[in-house]
């Protein structure tokens, strides 16, 4: 089971797919991007290939050690996502040489069925109340949506009312106990994120992610103390040393490794095994593709303190493709009350259509985030 080859694409609407063969016939596709970085990803990974071409695709941890610590300079989001696309084709392939799926190669699955959520709001969010209502009504019992827009370290309160008066919209046509997650996606700074949290307190949200960005990770237990909602946090953390400090340091109660970003399946895994033993919650992050999705299935099936999986299908972000147009086994990705089943295929679980993958890449997307501004000019977090 040799690698003879390494093929990488571009894929709308901002995403990397990376395809391994061996010289016995067989396959993996593997997702890595870093969401407007894809080239630089891709690059990388076509840098990888001296460490892969002609090895055994089974040695995945001997591989995956290669590729982390044999170039000497590691870590961060460039190289980590390389592999990680890399480490989710070595396991697809492994998976189909038994005719087993993935989770079935770590010990078997501790769950049937795993929870998702939805996103409404968008970017800049509004009529959320409706949109989470429609989501309610389509068998969710979740959804995530983004929190507020641009929020300099110190702000205006009518932005703050504006979050509460959305929320509150979500909560008056979803009802009590409707799952609420509610993203302030790094944009909010200190003084302002511990007022936040502690307003959000009335409505119970499910939890409130990226309070403030992890460069700041001392800062989680500060904020932890004004409310009482779980933090979530860890999609902009690349390996398992990033999440020893972040643990460490205490006021976390969800991770979200991103499964694209944090090293595949071969890391997120000894991810979530440390975060157990911290009493801390896995929720991988996942606005991504239907390989990226898979993994996380994958490794949600095998960890216990797994809680809910993030899924794109009908995110804001996916503009001319989505997941399920790569995917030839769409019934496999079904969600039903608000779970989906556990990959059947053997390997990642993912048919993956290779005629549009091909055509996809003949013109290459260069999707990049927005630039935001404050009203004085500096840049702001997206």
């Amino acid at each position: 089971m040799k690698i003879v080859s390494v093929n990488t694409y571009f894929v709308r609407p901002r995403w990397g797919f990376v395809e391994i063969e061996t010289d016995d016939g067989f396959v993996g596709w593997g997702e890595a991007v870093l969401e407007g970085h894809a080239s630089a990803v891709l690059a990388c990974v076509e840098e990888m290939k001296d460490y892969l071409i002609g090895q055994d695709a089974g040695n995945i941890e001997g591989l995956w050690e290669t590729m982390y610590r044999a170039g000497f300079y590691r870590g961060g989001g460039v190289l980590m996502s390389a592999i990680s696309g890399i480490d989710q084709a070595l396991w697809d392939i492994k998976g189909k040489y038994f005719g087993v799926p993935v989770y079935e190669l770590m010990g078997g699955r501790c769950r049937d069925k795993m929870k998702v959520y939805s996103w409404v709001g968008g970017d800049r969010p509004s009529d959320v109340g409706s949109a989470a209502k429609e989501k309610m009504d389509a068998g969710f019992r979740a959804i995530k949506m983004n929190a507020t827009e641009e929020l300099q370290m110190i702000d205006s309160y009518d932005k703050i009312d504006a979050v509460l008066e959305r929320v509150a919209a979500i909560r008056e046509t979803c009802g009590k106990y409707f799952g609420i997650a509610i993203d302030f996606h790094g944009r909010v700074h200190k003084p302002m994120a511990k007022i936040l949290a502690k307003k959000l307190e009335e409505f119970d949200p499910m939890f409130i992610e990226e309070p403030v960005l992890c460069e700041n990770m001392e800062v989680f237990k500060e904020i932890a103390a004004c409310c009482n909602i779980p933090i979530a946090t860890g999609e902009r953390l690349f390996s398992k040393y990033d999440f020893k400090r972040l643990l460490s340091y205490g006021g976390v109660d969800i991770i979200q490794p991103d499964l694209s970003h944090a090293g595949g399946i071969t890391e997120v895994k000894k991810i979530a095994a440390m975060a157990e033993s911290y009493d801390v919650a896995l929720a991988p992050h996942c606005p991504l593709g239907p390989i990226a999705l898979s993994a996380c299935l994958n490794v949600d099936a095998t960890s216990y303190n797994a809680v809910i999986q993030e899924q794109s299908i009908g995110i804001h972000y996916n503009v001319g493709k989505s997941v399920l147009d790569y995917v030839k086994n769409q019934e496999d990705f079904k969600f039903t009350d608000g779970f989906v089943e556990l990959p059947k295929l053997a390997g990642l679980g993912v048919d993956v259509n290779k005629e549009l993958v091909i055509e996809e890449n003949k013109n290459p997307h260069n999707w990049k985030n927005p630039v935001w501004h404050h009203e004085d000019g500096s840049v702001s977090e997206w």
